[in-house]
C-alpha cells in the first residue's frame, strides 16, 4: 500500500456529495478546484475527491443508492481575484449563477461568489480579507 498524505482544516473531517451525473460534477469541480489551487485526487469510476470533499455517484458503495440533497459548501480563496476566477470557471463548466462576486454584509471585507453546481448545491468561494494563517493546513501522513 502506498503512503498517502492528507491536508485537513479546522472543523470538517470530510463531506460527501452524492450526485446524479458524476462526469458533469467532475468537470465542474475540476475547473473550480483548479482555480482554487486544490488538486483533485482519486478519480475513479464511481467517485473522486479533493482534500475533505468526496463526490460519488449514486451507485457507488458509499452512497447506499441515495442522493445527498442540497448543501452549501464554501471554499476559501486567497484573494478577490481567485473568487472572481472561481465564479467564471464555475459558469463555464456547468455551474449556474447564485450570486456574482462582491462584498457581502457578513463582516467587513467578506468578498464572495456563489454558484449552483450541476446538482443544485450552493457552492461559494470566499475571501475574508487580509489575514495571516499560522499554517496552511494540518498534514497527516499514513
Amino acid at each position: 500500500m502506498e503512503t498517502q498524505q492528507l491536508h485537513r482544516g479546522r472543523l470538517i473531517d470530510h463531506l460527501q456529495l452524492v450526485v446524479r451525473d458524476l462526469k458533469a460534477s467532475q468537470d465542474f469541480y475540476t475547473a473550480v478546484l483548479n482555480v482554487l489551487g486544490i488538486p483533485l485526487g482519486g478519480a475513479e469510476e464511481s467517485y473522486f475527491w479533493a482534500d475533505e470533499l468526496f463526490v460519488t455517484s449514486v451507485d457507488s458503495p458509499a452512497a447506499l443508492g441515495v442522493l445527498t440533497g442540497r448543501h452549501h459548501l464554501a471554499f476559501q480563496a486567497t484573494d478577490r481575484a481567485m473568487v472572481d476566477a472561481f465564479y467564471h470557471a464555475a459558469l463555464a463548466h456547468g455551474g449556474r449563477d447564485n450570486g456574482a462576486p462582491g462584498e457581502r454584509p457578513y463582516h467587513p471585507g467578506y468578498y464572495a461568489a456563489f454558484v449552483l453546481d450541476p446538482d443544485g448545491n450552493n457552492i461559494e468561494a470566499v475571501y475574508h480579507g487580509e489575514a495571516r494563517r499560522s499554517a496552511p493546513s494540518v498534514v497527516i501522513d499514513f
